[in-house]
């Protein structure tokens, strides 16, 4: 009896492997045709849904359920991190560009710091007269700008921290709007812009401001005999390079691109001639002239200007019995 129970066992314990094996093909050749199930499966609940929102005097459709079901914001997120994520390969790959080569020499292949740049600068509470634009999806050109290291900057050149202040912002477009007789929307969106680039390519955005005043006094479509177009005035033909990260030179005159490749211009002209004065005047195209017909005083002196608007005024006082009269 024990040796019958024995062998029956030994027989189960056997025919319980080749079970498992059957059961394991049958279910790894099903798996196609579960998937399958599982997506048509869900496409017919999205067309359902949709059919049911069109015809239930809603205008809506499956698309709209599926905006619903991603927001805006994990699309902006999605957004974001591609294009960091889109700089980070650039970073290792090679550069073509002569001026980007000039760079690696000079300054070695520094990578950008993280949290450094446009998604830094988002990341950061950044005061804005214009809030709106920072929303805009435009991408970042602080892979260039951060491999310029600060300390190959003028410091005069860097941000000097008067623009964080919305009341210093308001009061720069108080005196442009006045000065130049343009729409108060159109100068915060440029102040709005250009403070928030100014802290992505690490420069100061007085002085950003003040060149964008000298070169073409706040007028976009402005475009010079030589080919200089947008805001700051950037050669367009010169700088295609720059503009291919933006899809090529049809957009060179908007404002949060023509500042962006200016900006970083300027900071690497700065970086390369030794100083704000001949970055200015390097920038102007007078880098083999003996002068530069006066440009970069007009710049500086714009510049002063905007930082007096910024700058608290120090009251005149007379002291009298040890009270402070105002004179």
């Amino acid at each position: 009896m024990i040796q019958y129970f024995s062998a029956n066992l030994s027989d189960k314990q056997l025919a319980q492997p080749a079970t498992a094996q059957a059961k394991d093909l049958l279910a790894h050749a099903l798996s196609p045709l579960y998937r399958v199930m599982n997506a048509l499966l869900i496409v017919t609940v999205f067309m359902i849904v949709g059919l049911w929102l069109s015809g239930n005097g809603t205008q809506a459709g499956a698309f709209d359920l599926a905006r619903i079901l991603v927001p805006d914001e994990a699309r902006h997120i999605v957004w974001q991190n591609g294009f960091g994520m889109l700089d980070r390969y650039q970073e290792t790959a090679p550069k073509a560009s002569v001026d980007e080569e000039i760079a690696n020499v000079l300054y070695g292949n520094t990578l950008a710091i993280p949290g450094s740049g446009f998604t830094g600068a988002k990341q950061q509470t950044v005061a804005l007269l214009m809030p709106s634009v920072a929303h805009a999806q435009v991408r970042p050109i602080s892979h260039l700008a951060d491999r310029i290291p600060t300390s190959k900057i003028d410091p005069q050149a860097l941000d000097s921290k008067l623009m964080a202040s919305i009341q210093n912002q308001r009061a720069v477009a108080d005196f442009f709007e006045k000065k130049y007789k343009l729409d108060r929307a159109k100068i915060e969106e440029y102040i709005s812009n250009t403070v928030l680039i100014a802290k992505e390519v690490k420069i100061d955005p007085v002085l950003l401001l003040a060149v964008i005043s000298v070169e073409s006094n706040f007028n976009p479509l402005i475009k010079s005999h030589a080919g200089a177009e947008g805001l700051m005035q950037v050669m367009t033909t010169i700088h295609q390079d720059k503009y291919a990260l933006y899809g090529g030179t049809a957009d060179a005159v908007k404002p949060e691109v023509n500042i962006r490749v200016g900006a970083y211009i300027l900071k690497y002209l700065i970086a390369t001639s030794g100083s704000l004065r001949n970055g200015l005047k390097y920038y102007v195209g007078a880098a083999n002239a003996e002068n530069d017909g006066g440009y970069t005083d007009k710049v500086l002196a714009e510049r002063n200007r905007l930082i007096s608007l910024c700058q608290p005024a120090t009251p005149n006082k007379l002291i009298l019995n040890g009270k402070d009269l105002r004179s």
